[in-house]
């Protein structure tokens, strides 16, 4: 089981039924800031699950419930009898049929904050069917603005899983808890990625009221329309990436290419194609480490393009800490950083009902109990640990 922790959650119990993707991110987030959280599997699980997951399962106590028996649903419901939040990912009604629904969960504990990830959200006409990322992102508008002049491209899954979703579930749930301290009563987030996809645009959808934003790709200031903020391949074949927006720095930009002139305001979009030109050819005569040596310390914004064996080792994210390393691999620490309570490390996932009789006697369950419940089948104890 996890090791209490001093984090800024410490305290707040947290009840994660097992999904894939943004549901194990935000428990994972949550476990790191200091929250108590098991994540509830079911026996034998699942090998696309376990792929999938592999690397946001981390630090979690792990329970095996068989939810499709009397005794695993009781057992889930006593476990929520003591937690301050629940988490689902399945589709609309699942847990409902399961008999763990919000009405059931609620009814044991008022005060529970019942926090449901989906894509397309509880309600509306593509709720009940499938979908990813990519699709979530696409009718939210974010996807369109991803992407070349010719077609849309995905930026991973970050849009809508792990932005649109994870993130915007642990803002309802953070939200949620604070309400409860005035009010003393739980509530149900629907955390849609459809909603957090349209809501990561919100400045481009205001741009695009004001007239500041063309509604395709590659001709604006963010989207690599600009010549100034846009990746260019150096004589290695690998890339840096320019972000010299402002004034100041778009002069640091050019002093540092040894632009001494170059026709053209800045901001003047007919000259565009050419300042590009300029600068494809500047940055291909040197490497890529070369130019981020020599832009160094320097306002022009340019920073190598690292890949992500390379980033944990750049020189800031070594000093800053971001990265540690976990079975012989580097791994992202939780963010952001808190100056009393720091969060915890990356620690080894567990596996399916690793935890089981240690967690259930934790919360509560008696041995002759846990015993019972296992023997039935109700819940599964990993025999190696």
């Amino acid at each position: 089981m996890s090791e209490p922790s001093a984090g800024p959650l410490a305290g707040i119990r947290v009840v994660e039924l097992a999904g894939i993707g943004p549901g194990p991110f935000a428990s994972l987030l949550l476990n790191e800031l200091g929250a108590e959280v098991i994540r509830i599997d079911r026996p034998g699980g699942s090998e696309l699950q376990s792929t999938v997951s592999s690397g946001l399962n981390r630090g979690r106590a792990n329970v095996a419930v068989n939810l499709k028996t009397a005794g695993g649903r009781d057992t889930v419901l006593r476990l929520v009898a003591s937690a301050d939040v629940l988490i689902e990912g399945n589709r609309p009604g699942v847990t409902e049929r399961l008999g763990v629904g919000p009405d059931d969960c609620l009814a044991v504990n008022p005060g529970l904050i019942y926090a449901r990830m989906t894509g397309w959200g509880q309600e509306g006409p593509l709720a009940h069917t499938a979908g990813h990322d990519i699709n979530y992102a696409a009718i939210s508008g974010a996807l369109h603005t991803t992407g070349t002049h010719e077609k849309p491209m995905q930026a991973v899954n970050l849009i809508a899983d792990f932005g649109g979703g994870s993130l915007y579930l642990i803002i309802g749930v953070l939200a949620a808890l604070q309400e409860r301290t005035r009010s003393g009563r739980g509530q149900v987030i629907d955390a849609a990625m459809v909603d957090g996809a349209a809501s990561l645009v919100t400045m481009l959808y205001g741009l695009l009221a004001q007239g500041g934003w063309k509604d395709e790709r590659r001709v604006n200031l963010l989207d690599g329309g600009a010549p100034f903020y846009d990746t260019y391949r150096c004589a290695d074949g690998k890339y840096v990436a320019v972000g010299a927006i402002e004034p100041q720095f778009y002069a640091a930009l050019l002093e540092g290419l040894g632009l001494t002139s170059i026709e053209g305001d800045q901001l003047d979009q007919d000259f565009w194609p050419a300042h590009r030109k300029i600068f494809e050819d500047a940055f291909a005569e040197r490497s890529r480490d070369e130019w981020a040596s020599h832009f160094d310390g320097t306002d022009a914004c340019v920073a190598p393009v690292l890949s992500l064996t390379e980033a944990p080792q750049h020189p800031h994210m070594a000093a800053r800490g971001t990265f540690a390393e976990l079975a012989g691999h580097p791994h992202p620490k939780v963010a952001p950083r808190f100056s009393r309570t720091p969060g915890l490390d990356p620690s080894p996932s567990h596996r399916v009902g690793q935890d089981t009789e240690a967690t259930l006697a934790a919360w509560g369950f008696g041995t002759e109990e846990i015993r019972s419940l296992i023997d039935s089948g109700a819940v599964f104890q990993d025999a190696n640990h």
